[in-house]
């Protein structure tokens, strides 16, 4: 085994269970007689010590065994759960995490990390209960794990130990874990056995021939004991026997278990009476004896895996579930890189399965024609479920807020309720990934400047406490994010005086609301009176809108006075393939969304910066002029309606094409920024066609409208 592997797949796993933790945290912020939720909490934080034990890793050990101290009594219920011992729990998660960091990166200098878990380590035993003793960060606990002197002898845990005779060349001693056993209780008896020494001229010194029974005194799991031995399990063979009173605990949970098990091992493995790795080995046992298979009972009872009470109880359990058998769902984990080879391929599959239909339809080949439009359905239907492979859900984005929504809140001394909502809309990956920080930022804007204190929020007849939304949700082909709040909302006049004073305004201008609430995005802007660690330097709003903006995104706002602001986000799905609609001005080519696409008609003769469509009065944009494209319009021209939210606009045009799949392939250097082009693509005859930012176009459209007067409007 490489040690140095095994240590990076700790460092991941712990990374893991950190975030488990912290999400039962949360959890428990919520409801705090969640008795799995802090079952869950202790199962993290135990399963890092074990595994850091086997590492030599004594300040992590030591460290999480002060913390999992103080969880055994909340598991007792001789603590109970409070927002402050809450607090603490999250900064012992915290600390780990630096702890990982600092193993990670190999930092030597670990003096001020040393510092703060004293500090830590001090508040957890005044915590749970200890008095008086050194506080102890880097050592090995002492043999006596919390609770464990309590024990009786009938509830002793028997461990059989054989190791293999390689196990001192792997660079294990085997007596490190026997120690380790200390962090789970307290060892009571432990017998050496010799039977298997060579003599001496045939003794190999790097070779173990002992073998080991230990009398553990533990309120741990069975697993947890098993995951002591978790990096020699292929070279040790052990046994673990439960205490005789466990036995009836075990039968009465394998009573109380729900009717999702059917299989023997399965029942023995929920109670927790059998570990993954007994129940590996007794099936390899019984599938090395195809002729007379023993049960899996009996041989699970011969390895002294489990008592014969216990096979019986599972026989009557598995019995009774029979008939509801459970159909588990596979997943396999994809590497992201992988998942981007196959969207390329496609993209790729695209493009020249649309140049192969431009020339059957230059041909005439009716044959080759119905074979490419075979051939084009196949690989929508492959672009489609290639796309499905990259969409994830937003709601492990939004569960990072909580955790954020709960400090900031605290810091600031206001009481706030995170609600979220349409956690289980999807889009592409690599979305999730860079949506994050914008959020964040909206996030604690919204604590910080929209909801308003306590005192204040009850003067207005407001509940003591604030509400922000984090809401999802997919509208015409794009995804709509919003932050919301129940605060102040945004100040107008605040803002024009603070925008007239950097210069942005010319002081008595007419602007709209959406014009003023845009102002916040400049950069540099900030309203706030008092600069501090959360807000009011003025860098926030600018670095959401490019962020925004670099993912082909755009975000609006309103807001009322007193009732609070909305953020809105708006999205494309994914940034890699769409449906599109094509259409050409003179010898330009341009593609929109298709889901941005209306309906398109012809333009009436002498229309201008108008249209009356059947009542409704559309701004137009000629894509010829806002180009500067060369050449005269067209006799006739056609008029693309889009739309985007409740924004509408007409875009004309001289020929629409018709719908296509379009790549969509990013901007050069050169044309990045320009106001209307949000990328290109390839068409089938080699051609590129410019993707259009139907937002800015419709924002242009309208600014270019409001100049003319309605006079000019031409009814549709």
């Amino acid at each position: 085994m490489d040690l140095n592997d095994a240590l990076q797949t700790f460092i991941a796993e712990s990374r893991g269970l950190l975030a488990e933790m912290e999400t039962a945290l949360m959890n428990l912020e919520t409801e705090p007689d969640d008795a799995d939720a802090i079952n869950a909490v202790f199962r993290a934080a135990h399963t890092i010590k074990g595994a850091a034990g086997l590492f030599g890793l004594d300040a992590i050990v030591g460290f999480t065994h002060q913390l999992e101290t103080l969880l055994v009594r909340m598991r007792e219920g001789s603590i109970a759960l409070n927002e402050a011992l809450l607090g603490l729990l999250l900064q012992g998660g915290d600390h780990i995490g630096l702890q990982i960091d600092a193993l990670e990166a190999g930092d030597a200098d670990e003096g001020m990390l040393e510092a703060q878990g004293q500090s830590l380590v001090q508040q957890l035993q005044l915590a749970s209960g200890q008095q008086g003793g050194a506080v102890q960060t880097t050592g090995m606990p002492q043999a006596d794990a919390a609770g464990a002197d309590s024990l009786g002898g009938d509830e002793l845990w028997h461990l059989s130990l054989r190791f293999a005779p390689g196990v001192l060349q792997d660079g294990f001693d085997p007596a490190s874990f026997i120690n380790h056993l200390r962090t789970l209780g307290r060892i009571v008896q432990t017998s050496t056995l010799t039977g298997a020494l060579p003599t001496l001229d045939q003794l190999d010194p790097e070779c173990c021939y002992l073998g080991f029974e230990v009398r553990l005194a533990s309120r741990a799991s069975k697993s947890e004991i098993e995951a002591v031995f978790e990096f020699v399990r292929q070279d040790c063979e052990l046994r673990i026997l439960p205490p005789n009173s466990r036995v009836e605990d075990y039968l009465r949970l394998i009573d109380e278990l729900p009717a999702d098990r059917l299989r023997l091992g399965e029942i023995l493995l929920a109670c927790g009476a059998l570990t993954e790795h007994e129940l590996s080995r007794a099936l390899q046992e019984q599938a090395a004896e195809p002729e007379g298979r023993l049960p899996l009972g009996e041989i699970l009872v011969e390895d002294r895996a489990v008592q014969p009470e216990l096979v019986r109880g599972a026989i009557g359990k598995q019995n009774e579930l029979r008939q509801r058998q459970l159909q588990e769902s596979k997943l396999i984990r994809v590497h992201a890189d992988k998942l981007d080879k196959l969207i390329n391929r496609v993209a790729e599959l695209i493009i020249a399965s649309s140049a192969v239909g431009v020339q059957a339809g230059r041909n005439k080949d009716r044959a080759l024609r119905e074979a490419v439009s075979m051939m084009s359905r196949l690989t929508e239907d492959v672009r489609d479920d290639a796309m499905r492979l990259r969409m994830v859900e937003i709601g492990e984005t939004f569960g990072r807020f909580r955790r954020l929504v709960r400090d900031v809140s605290k810091e600031l001394g206001k009481d706030i309720e995170l609600h979220v909502s349409g956690a289980d809309t999807e889009l592409d990956k690599s979305l999730v990934d860079r949506i994050g920080d914008p959020l964040t930022h909206l996030v604690r804007n919204a604590i910080d400047h929209g909801i308003e204190s306590a005192a204040l929020r009850l003067q207005q007849g407001k509940p003591a406490a604030g509400r922000l939304d984090l809401r999802a949700y997919h509208e015409a082909g794009a995804i709509v994010i919003e932050v919301s709040d129940d605060g102040a909302g945004l100040n107008r006049e605040r803002i024009l005086a603070k925008a007239v004073q950097k210069g942005l305004v010319d002081a008595g201008a007419e602007l709209s609301d959406s014009q003023v609430w845009a102002l916040i995005f400049e950069p540099g802007f900030s309203t706030a009176e008092q600069v501090s660690n959360i807000s009011g330097r003025g860098v926030g709003m600018d670095v959401v809108k490019r962020g925004i903006e670099a993912l082909r995104g755009t975000v609006d706002i309103s807001s009322r006075p007193g009732a609070g602001a909305t953020f809105r986000i708006r999205l494309p799905l994914t940034l890699a393939i769409i449906d599109g609609f094509l259409m050409a001005v003179g010898d330009a080519h341009y593609v929109v969304p298709l889901d941005a696409v209306l309906e398109c008609v012809q333009l009436p003769a002498g229309a201008s910066g108008y249209l009356n469509l059947r009542g409704e009065v559309l701004p137009l944009l000629r894509l010829r002029r806002h180009f500067d494209l060369p050449g005269r319009s067209t006799r006739r021209e056609n008029v693309v309606v889009v739309q985007v939210g409740g924004c509408k606009a007409g875009l004309v045009v001289d020929q629409l094409k018709g719908e296509l799949q379009a790549v969509v392939k990013p901007l050069g250097p050169l044309m990045e920024g320009l106001p209307g082009i949000a990328g290109s693509t390839i068409l089938g005859t080699g051609e590129v066609a410019l993707m259009l930012d139907i937002p800015t176009l419709i924002h242009l459209a309208s600014r270019e409208a409001d100049r003319l007067p309605l006079a000019a409007t031409t009814t549709a």
